[in-house]
């Protein structure tokens, strides 16, 4: 969030209808609530208010970031949002609004709480463009702003009504290749929260063969999801020549083939030397977790890899006296340092 969004949200406010086993008074929400735009966090300045069953959020800011340009009236207490065809007005205290002219009842007026103006979310967003869920289990509200379906499935993926792609997760669709959907939030490193073109709502796989999604929050949390798989085989004993299609030893290239094979479903090549190929080149000062070192090693200009893990630490194997472990990224390896990938 841009530091003028901050600003923003301390200025006016939205609100969502809840269950209706919510609180009644017009007190602070006991529990948090995490508020989402799109999948990224927004943070309030001042805590929700819960008012028979309908929260009220200070948030000025989402009105400009769903692209809507906005007049206040301080003297009217009156908010103008104009977003495209759409002109919503709305005037403190009242129990009614306008959008294009039309009159529309709010279940909640809009108030003033400890100096933030405070509108219902749930009705300017929606009248906005935007759809609006309600998240039980984690207490969030997921805000979806009118965007464009900017991210292609690349290989043909299913829908999943949970971020499981196990049999409780129903498939509600296969999306074929081509296919547009719109990212509601990143799900964790392997998951993506989606609408589609069709208005259906679900989750796919953030694997990268899938979509086109990248983001460098999602690429760090694959990254450490890379290192989390590895760990799984710490003291697996080492063994030149092991078969990538066997766990119960590995050397340096078998063990990077499997771990991304199994974490993320990227198929690297076999050996070292053909694995320093793939993605693209990066220097020693823009390492991320994830990313590949090769060395020289058995007289080779590249006889060796190891995947980053982050805080100067290399995850690899090359001995069978340690097997698969973790350690520094020491002056050792930096003089047999030959060059560094980025595969995600």
């Amino acid at each position: 969030m841009t530091t003028r969004t901050t600003m923003l949200l301390s200025l006016l406010g939205l609100a969502l209808l809840l269950p209706d086993h919510a609180h009644a008074d017009a007190a602070p929400s006991p529990q948090p609530i995490s508020i989402y735009l799109d999948g990224q966090q927004l943070q309030p300045e001042t805590r929700p208010l819960n008012i028979g069953g309908t929260v009220l959020v200070p948030m000025r800011g989402l009105f400009e970031a769903q692209g809507a340009e906005l007049s206040w009236n301080n003297a009217s207490k009156t908010v103008t949002a104009v977003k495209g065809g759409t002109a919503l007005t709305y005037t403190l205290g009242s129990s009614t609004a306008r959008v294009n002219g039309r009159t529309v009842d709010l279940a909640v007026p809009g108030q003033l709480s400890q100096g933030y103006s405070m509108i219902p979310l749930r009705f300017v967003s929606e009248a906005l463009g935007s759809q609006v869920a309600w998240e039980p289990s984690s207490g969030s509200v997921l805000i979806s702003s009118a965007a464009a379906y900017e991210t292609t499935v690349t290989w043909g993926v299913n829908l999943r009504s949970t971020p499981d792609a196990g049999q409780e997760a129903n498939s509600l669709a296969l999306l074929p290749a081509g296919s547009k959907v719109h990212v509601v939030r990143e799900a964790g490193p392997l998951w993506l929260e989606v609408r589609t073109a069709d208005n259906a709502r679900g989750y796919v796989s953030a694997k990268p063969k899938f979509t086109d999604y990248r983001s460098l929050s999602l690429l760090q949390k694959q990254g450490e999801a890379l290192i989390n798989e590895g760990r799984k085989y710490l003291n697996t004993p080492y063994e030149f020549g092991a078969s990538p299609d066997q766990t119960d030893t590995f050397d340096c290239s078998s063990f990077v083939k499997r771990v991304f094979a199994d974490t993320l479903a990227v198929e690297l090549p076999r050996v070292s030397y053909d694995q320093a190929k793939e993605g693209r080149k990066v220097s020693l000062d823009e390492l991320r977790t994830g990313d590949l070192l090769f060395f020289t090693a058995r007289g080779l200009d590249i006889g060796h890899v190891a995947i980053y893990a982050g805080n100067n630490r290399i995850l690899h194997t090359y001995s069978k006296e340690q097997g698969v472990h973790i350690e520094e990224f020491s002056s050792k390896w930096q003089k047999r340092f030959v060059t560094a990938r980025r595969i995600l």
